[in-house]
């Protein structure tokens, strides 16, 4: 006689939420390049086929104050939070063990915008637009930089040293902003402050 197969409960260990923060120093510039009203205006323009207006004469200095992410109006300025967690997020690929999918749901950076702390200066690029039409862009370069990162993350999935692991990775391999590793370039760059370091910049 068959004997019934007995089937055992599931078991969910519970979360392990814990936060930390940790502060990332840059290791080559890092370019920022927000997208404007204007820029945003005309891509909205175009898609709704509304007539096209004439240009206005360019204006290098609110380029380049466009194109940074202003936090308030003392001067302090930020970076998207959500380009460091794809950051730390694509370097799983260069990580054994770790996969794009336990890191996405393992931390989270808890703000919209982190602080960069560091004075931009304008930059001017030669750029191709279009049917390789060159043109122009003023953006905003920090030099040097540093930011801390407000994490909140499941200890049950990916320690505190694992995560910092993965961020070190990111800098190295996938960096932030424009020309970053990631797009063949070199800047964006970064790396975990840590030991003597994290007194240097506390």
């Amino acid at each position: 006689m068959a004997t019934k197969k007995v089937e055992q409960p599931i078991e969910l260990p519970a979360m392990n939420i814990k936060t930390a923060e940790i502060t990332l120093i840059g290791d080559s510039p890092l370019i920022s390049h927000k997208w404007s009203e204007k820029s945003k205006k005309e891509i909205r323009d175009k898609q709704q086929k509304k007539a096209k207006t004439a240009k206005d004469i360019r204006n290098p200095e609110a380029e380049f104050s466009d194109s940074l992410y202003h936090l308030d109006e003392e001067g302090k300025y930020g970076f998207p939070a959500v380009a460091f967690k794809a950051a730390a997020v694509n370097a799983c690929s260069h990580v054994d063990g770790v996969t794009k999918v336990h890191a996405r749901g393992a931390f989270h950076i808890m703000c919209e915008l982190v602080e960069i702390v560091g004075e931009p200066t304008m930059r001017e690029d030669m750029v191709r637009v279009g049917m390789g039409v060159a043109d122009l862009r003023y953006r905003g370069e920090f030099k040097t930089w540093q930011c801390k990162i407000p994490l909140r993350y499941n200890a049950n999935v990916l320690s505190l040293e694992q995560i910092l692991n993965i961020f070190d990775t990111a800098g190295f391999s996938t960096g932030v902003g424009e020309w970053r590793p990631q797009k063949n370039g070199d800047y964006g760059m970064f790396h975990v402050a840590r030991g003597n370091e994290m007194k240097k910049v506390a």
